[in-house]
């Protein structure tokens, strides 16, 4: 016997009707005296990957808002000195492709503290990052602190390793850090640290921590007692951010969501399907900056959005930009090497170029006077 469709209920038809009704009396009003009516129902009744552009321009705005212009009078330094904590005999490349990332974005100076085996390696891969062959010795802590008052940012955990004895040389470099109320990023093995003792960021509202998704599974549980693995991302990163004092959290995936327990934004900047070793670290180093900038600015600046939350968008948004134009030009090949060339392209696109007369872009700048 065939199929028949289902007879609507007598209310379901009488809202049928209704329905149909108002929307003929729209379409013929509209067609007299206002747009089409398309046009209206989706202002009334907005799609969603429409809200999301118009946030993520926004959002993109703010971040421009912070970006300090170029000018000739300024000295070295004042655009950003950052310094990266993190390097071991394991893992050189970390430390500096954050380092690096960090003076492409835009800051003048970047120093790495790493382990004494270390360092040599790190410097030889690029002559501008100032190495210091530290942090395995018995006055790690010192030694780094007496640099915290030439610097404007720290970056804690890329190619850390999780030593016991460099963790307690970090746990004291954080302590010293937070004394001097200075941002800190904290991602990798830094936020290993944090997850065994989460009382080292507790409330201290300069921080930000960047995991993945393993790494924000391992935190909710040491803060929260489970590991927020459910379809709520947002909601997730809020109540993270929450019970750890309104720290900014940044969780990293397919979309990265951020959230300073206050407000959740979104990240989705279209990147690429490559997800190869390092990438975090770009983020991780070009949020240093965008913090240093975000925090120097105020949240006159950022339209009273907390500083922090729009610098890690900023930095976010980068990343997937530098990871889409390099994937379109190297593809499966594609490395974070391939993305940091992209930085200042990326960078331009997304916060410094404004549509010329011919259609073209130019960077923004400004004069001395």
């Amino acid at each position: 016997m065939p199929a028949f469709p289902a007879m609507p209920t007598r209310a379901g038809a009488g809202a049928a009707v209704a329905g149909a009704a108002v929307v003929a009396v729209l379409s013929a009003t509209l067609v007299l005296y206002g747009p089409p009516l398309d046009a209206v129902l989706n202002r009334a009744f907005p799609l969603h990957t429409a809200r999301s552009v118009t946030d993520m321009e926004a959002a993109l705005q703010l971040v421009r808002n912070v970006v300090p212009p170029l000018a000739a009078c300024k000295h070295k330094g004042q655009a950003g000195r950052i310094g990266v904590v993190g390097g071991c005999p394991e893992y050189t490349g970390a430390p500096y492709f954050a380092a690096i990332s960090a003076l492409k974005v835009g800051a003048d100076l970047s120093h790495v503290f790493s382990t004494q085996d270390a360092a040599a390696v790190i410097k030889s891969y690029s002559p501008e990052l100032i190495v210091h062959p530290v942090l395995d010795s018995p006055s790690a802590v010192q030694d780094v602190e007496k640099w915290l008052p030439r610097l404007h940012a720290l970056v804690v955990g890329p190619g850390l390793g999780r030593d016991d004895v460099l963790l307690e040389n970090v746990k004291g470099i954080l302590e010293a850090s937070k004394a001097r109320g200075m941002p800190v990023v904290i991602d990798a093995d830094g936020l290993w640290l944090v997850a065994q003792q989460p009382a080292l960021i507790q409330g201290y509202r300069k921080a930000v921590l960047t995991p993945n998704h393993v790494e924000f599974s391992r935190l909710a549980e040491a803060v929260l007692g489970d590991p927020l693995d459910g379809g709520d991302r947002s909601r997730a990163v809020l109540r993270l951010s929450r019970a750890l004092g309104n720290v900014t959290v940044v969780q990293k995936g397919e979309q990265d969501v951020i959230s300073d327990g206050e407000q959740a934004l979104t990240c989705s900047q279209e990147g690429s399907g490559r997800r190869c070793g390092g990438q975090g670290d770009l983020l991780s180093g070009s949020l240093g900056v965008l913090a240093h900038w975000a925090l120097l600015a105020g949240p006159e600046k950022t339209s009273g959005s907390s500083p922090l939350l729009v610098a890690a968008f900023g930095a976010c948004a980068l990343t997937r930009q530098c990871a889409r134009q390099a994937f379109q030009k190297h593809g499966r090949a594609t490395t974070t090497t391939d993305m940091i060339r992209e930085i200042g392209p990326a960078f331009s696109r997304l916060f410094e170029t404004s549509a010329g007369a011919d259609g073209g872009v130019a960077p923004t700048g400004e004069l001395c006077l």
